[in-house]
């Protein structure tokens, strides 16, 4: 694979309270995860807005939550779905890749969550489970669904501003976090259930020569991911209690361990000078946080 580089430990930022941690195994979400990945609780979908408010969701009880700078939570909104991924717009609006209803969002203070795009044209997803902007406002999604390498029908997809949505891949067995790189002329895509990251050169006429950026061993594979000022690529590896950070070649930098569980499921910039990496945990219902050599890639134009 390659060497192992220096590891560090991230330090716990939030724990998610028990009183909120109220889902069953006879939960629907839960019913349909392989054996063993049922939850009470399940944190994802990190992410950062103007104030340095962290959002995040928890999927299995249908929560967009809060947190604040000393640790504590709040539901910003529950309503019923699967919220998986989130991300901010550049003008405030809470995006949602929802995995029972597409893609959702949420004006905050609002207390509600509507419909943006539920479907490809007639066509219901598979199961969408993360986003990402681009500078030009382009979304980039993940339709994950229920696929792995028995079923390597996942998809890719773009909406562009003006409402078209691209289909720019369909034969991936799990897609999951995505990104695009520092110059944004290709996607890197988390390809779970491969256990690699892929890179996606995009061209004038779609998806050019495609191709394995990153094999992972290990865990369950690949699931969120962020950049740094750099181009260096942060991916959360779930099922094995570590964030990797690579540079934008490719070469292993540095391990994070998240001591609290395994379920090192995605991460966000933030914090002092954009420079710590915030890491939702969801075995043990925790947030983590490590300083890391560089800042994240700025989200948001300046205004």
């Amino acid at each position: 694979m390659f060497q192992a580089p220096r590891t560090v430990q991230a330090e716990v930022f939030a724990r998610y309270p028990d009183a909120l941690r109220t889902a069953t195994p006879a939960n629907e979400w839960n019913r349909g995860q392989p054996a063993g990945l049922g939850a009470s609780s399940f944190l994802e979908g990190p992410s950062f807005d103007r104030a340095g408010v962290l959002w995040c969701v928890d999927i299995v009880n249908g929560r967009i939550l809060n947190v604040d700078r000393a640790g504590n939570f709040s539901i910003a909104v529950e309503y019923d779905g699967w919220p998986n991924g989130l991300k901010i717009r550049d003008d405030g609006l809470v995006f949602i890749a929802d995995c029972r209803h597409g893609i959702m969002v949420h004006e905050p203070g609002s207390r509600a969550v509507k419909p943006y795009l539920p479907r490809a044209g007639l066509e219901r997803f598979k199961g969408v489970n993360d986003l990402f902007f681009a500078r030009g406002g382009d979304l980039y999604f993940t339709d994950q669904g229920m696929t792995g390498l028995h079923d390597p029908s996942g998809r890719l997809f773009r909406l562009k501003p003006d409402g078209r949505l691209d289909c720019l891949l369909s034969n991936v067995p799990s897609p999951n976090g995505v990104v695009m790189d520092l110059h944004e002329r290709a996607v890197l895509l988390a390809v779970t259930r491969a256990n690699a990251v892929w890179k996606v050169p995009l061209s004038g006429s779609g998806v050019t020569k495609a191709g394995l950026f990153l094999p992972l061993m290990g865990g369950l594979g690949p699931d969120g991911l962020a950049l740094d000022a750099s181009g260096g690529l942060a991916v959360a590896h779930a099922g094995l209690g570590t964030v990797w950070l690579f540079d934008a070649q490719g070469e292993p930098l540095l391990r994070v361990r998240t001591p609290g569980g395994l379920l090192s499921t995605n991460i966000a910039y933030g914090g002092e000078q954009n420079a710590e990496l915030f890491i939702t945990e969801s075995a043990s219902a925790q947030i983590f946080r490590v300083r890391m050599p560089l800042p994240g890639k700025p989200l948001f134009s300046h205004r």
